[in-house]
């Protein structure tokens, strides 16, 4: 291509300076709090159904709480459910998210909102284990796109890309404890460079500051609370050693095999999905909640730890990392990944938190090893299942450090070790077709 056929460069600082664009960060101000409001509610209603169905219910109909079988017809209903709405309702209900995480490719458009939000409603409040981070991610770039349509039908593609990114950046700007790191994850995901970084990127962090007061509140008032992953007790921080320099290389390689593996289930398993979704996609509904029946039927731990995201569940298991003895813990992420795998094939929701959870069940398993310790461990597990699950070295690097606080910051050259070698191995192993 010459430089003749290249498109013109974009002048940023005239962009920045006209009417349009000023007009575009006072849209992303305003629309920053209903969009955050709006992905605050979806958050809490998932929550409340599901402390409903396998807390308040089970809790009312059995003195020694919820038995292991009581998964199972949960999670046939949650893949009924998400099987009708997905074959039934336009817009596919999303992103597979089997076929990676992605925050580009343009938001839905608004007949395709209400099957979006059914199916990963269903999904997340009913036990299939996927996070909330890509419908919100999808919900909030779609009621910003609507708004803008709304406003104006003849908007330029420019201003809907920007405003779909302010809104995608505004439904998550408190989920993964930072606007910062939820703005890096969708930048990073979606390939935003260059000139046009500068400009998504400002309105997207104008958007998820002021729609973060709806978390965190403004003077008197105390807001509205916050769903976000934080850990209640972070492991001692120690200096980084030889020893657990090494250990980041195994770590990596063995984190990059795991996700692979949970790949080919969710892929292998998507054609047979498509040639009758809704009972297939019960079925999977059912082993997933065998499997986590199974957990608890051998361990006498609840079956939630194999269920959901992971996110409600990965402070206390870190806080009782020492309680648990290696066998439950391999136990605990074959389930995981089993359930994870599963998930990936027919339901929707993101992929970041259950690679996040069974990264921190190996990091605590791999502990005990000659000259390991708890808090490198878990960085560098969580970190290099997250480059292996989502391929965003960068963003897997910042969720596996940040997440342990002050403590992060001794033990970012493993993670960053680990991080690399499983992004590496992951780029070098063969890659499963995924039927469209």
């Amino acid at each position: 291509m010459t430089d003749a056929d290249s498109p013109p460069a974009i002048d940023v600082a005239a962009t920045v300076r006209s009417k349009p664009y000023l007009g575009a960060l006072l849209l992303a101000a305003v629309l920053g709090v209903p969009i955050s409001a709006a992905a605050y509610g979806f958050l809490a209603l998932v929550t409340a159904v599901q402390e409903l169905v396998f807390h308040d219910l089970p809790g009312d109909l059995f003195e020694a709480g919820p038995p292991a079988w009581w998964p199972v017809p949960w999670l046939l209903l949650c893949g009924l459910l998400t099987g009708l709405t997905i074959r039934h309702l336009p817009g596919n209900g999303g992103h597979s998210p089997a076929l990676g995480f992605h925050a580009g490719g343009g938001p839905p458009v608004p007949k395709e909102l209400p099957g979006v939000i059914l199916a990963a409603l269903t999904t997340l409040s009913l036990g299939a284990v996927l996070g909330p981070e890509a419908p919100l991610i999808a919900i909030g770039g779609g009621l910003a796109a609507l708004t803008v349509h709304l406003a104006r039908k003849d908007a330029p593609p420019m201003a809907l890309t920007i405003m779909a990114s302010a809104g995608s950046f505004a439904a998550i700007s408190t989920l993964l404890g930072s606007p910062v790191l939820a703005a890096f994850l969708i930048m990073e995901a979606a390939g935003i460079g260059g000139a046009t970084l500068s400009l998504v990127a400002l309105p997207g962090l104008l958007a998820s500051g002021v729609g973060a007061l709806v978390f965190v509140g403004l003077d008197s008032w105390t807001g509205l609370g916050s769903f976000s992953l934080a850990l209640t007790s972070v492991p001692p921080a120690v200096s980084p050693t030889l020893a657990t320099m090494a250990w980041a290389l195994p770590v990596g390689v063995a984190a990059a095999l795991l996700g692979w593996l949970i790949r080919w289930v969710g892929l292998t398993l998507r054609p047979v999905v498509h040639r009758n979704r809704v009972v297939v996609t019960s079925v999977l509904g059912l082993l997933i909640g065998s499997a986590a029946m199974a957990y608890q039927l051998t361990t006498g731990n609840p079956f939630t730890q194999v269920l959901f995201s992971g996110q409600d569940d990965l402070p206390a298991l870190v806080a009782d990392a020492a309680g648990y003895s290696t066998g439950v813990l391999l136990l605990l992420a074959l389930c995981k990944t089993l359930a994870y795998g599963l998930s990936l094939a027919a339901f929707r929701g993101g992929p970041v938190f259950p690679a996040m959870f069974i990264g921190a069940v190996l990091g605590i398993a791999a502990a005990g090893l000659p000259g390991m310790s708890l808090a490198p461990a878990i960085g560098m597990g969580i970190g290099a299942m997250c480059s292996a699950m989502l391929r965003l070295p960068l963003t897997s690097t910042l969720l596996a450090t940040l997440l342990l606080g002050a403590d992060g910051v001794s033990v970012t050259p493993q993670v960053v070790v680990a991080v690399a070698v499983a992004f590496l191995v992951t780029t070098m192993l063969p890659t499963t077709r995924a039927a469209t």
